[in-house]
């Protein structure tokens, strides 16, 4: 069984070494994968100094980057982590077993259950962590404790099979709503968290990138559930065009007069916008049932490539 240890790179010069000798002797038999993303730090000179095996992609952003891994390495079993020095690499062993065993799809490092409210000194990050998991396991109905980790072990299949959108940091997010929308097994392993060392400086911005989480979940939903998204909509308008007509509709039936001929159109047009939209949900349910069912066949397709002794 092949385990592989992916770690996106950019300007972690004062940490990387470290990252790459912690996974090399937790698990030893893995191959370090180092992605270096336009680093200016001269990162990936002290990576391949480690150990690690060096690669680039020149695309910006930390989806563009797992985008490329999961294209061109192959392995039985897939730990991402971060190069910045916040995770442990003694869970990696405990991760890994997980996924080899048939026991997970995927595995999260959770960091809420465990010290990354005290350790984490950036502000508003813990109510953002909160809120994107509060919606997605109330949108998708799962019970995953941690959205934004980005130490994870990942099997073949579900490496192979999951469709990189993201280009920057919601791409977390997009793996669990896929992990989630296609029925795979999902594990939480908590997970100890500490801060980035001095001089360590993040990549994630607060407010730009937390609205562009946000924003994700939403096309997400659209796209993996239109019907209750479309239909949510549909409500809302449906409920204007109520409120709206209800006072033509008693003075109609006291007068025989219909004085408000402009919110009556209103009203018209609220009421087949919602009409519209809800039909929309209904064709676009049926699409992604049909996609569903041509990606479990994909499935299949790719455990029979990966392993066609069995």
């Amino acid at each position: 069984m092949s385990v592989a240890v992916l770690i996106p790179c950019y300007n972690e010069s004062l940490t990387i070494q470290k990252v790459v000798r912690d996974f090399r002797e937790a698990l030893p038999e893995a191959d370090i994968y180092v992605y270096d993303n336009n680093s200016t730090d001269h990162a990936d000179e002290l990576a391949r100094e480690a150990g690690a095996i060096v690669r680039y992609e020149r695309r910006q952003g930390k989806g563009n980057v797992i985008r490329t891994m999961f294209r061109e390495i192959q392995a039985d079993c897939y730990i991402m982590v971060d190069g910045d020095d916040t995770y442990e690499a003694s869970y990696a062993r405990e991760m890994a077993d997980l996924v080899l065993q048939g026991r997970a799809d995927m595995v999260i490092g959770d960091r809420l259950s465990t010290s990354y409210f005290t350790e984490n000194k950036r502000p508003f990050h813990n109510a953002g962590n909160v809120l994107v998991k509060n919606l997605v396991n109330r949108f998708f109905h799962g019970q995953v404790t941690d959205i934004m980790t980005g130490y994870r072990a990942f099997s073949h299949i579900f490496v192979k099979s999951f469709p990189v959108l993201s280009k920057g940091f919601e791409i977390e997010t997009e793996m669990t709503i896929h992990a989630l929308d296609k029925n795979m097994s999902v594990t939480s392993l908590p997970v100890s968290y500490r801060d980035r060392p001095a001089g360590s400086v993040s990549k994630l911005n607060t407010y730009s990138d937390g609205l562009r989480v946000i924003s994700t979940i939403f096309k997400l939903l659209k796209d993996y559930k239109p019907l209750q998204f479309f239909s949510a909509i549909a409500l809302l308008l449906m409920v204007v065009a109520l409120i709206l007509v209800m006072p033509i509709l008693i003075e109609y039936s006291r007068t025989g007069l219909v004085p408000r001929f402009p919110t009556l159109f209103v009203a018209g047009f609220s009421a087949l916008s919602s009409i519209l939209l809800f039909s929309c949900g209904l064709i676009l349910d049926t699409e992604n049932k049909h996609s569903r069912q041509a990606f479990e066949l994909q499935l299949n397709i790719i455990e029979m490539l990966w392993k066609p002794d069995r």
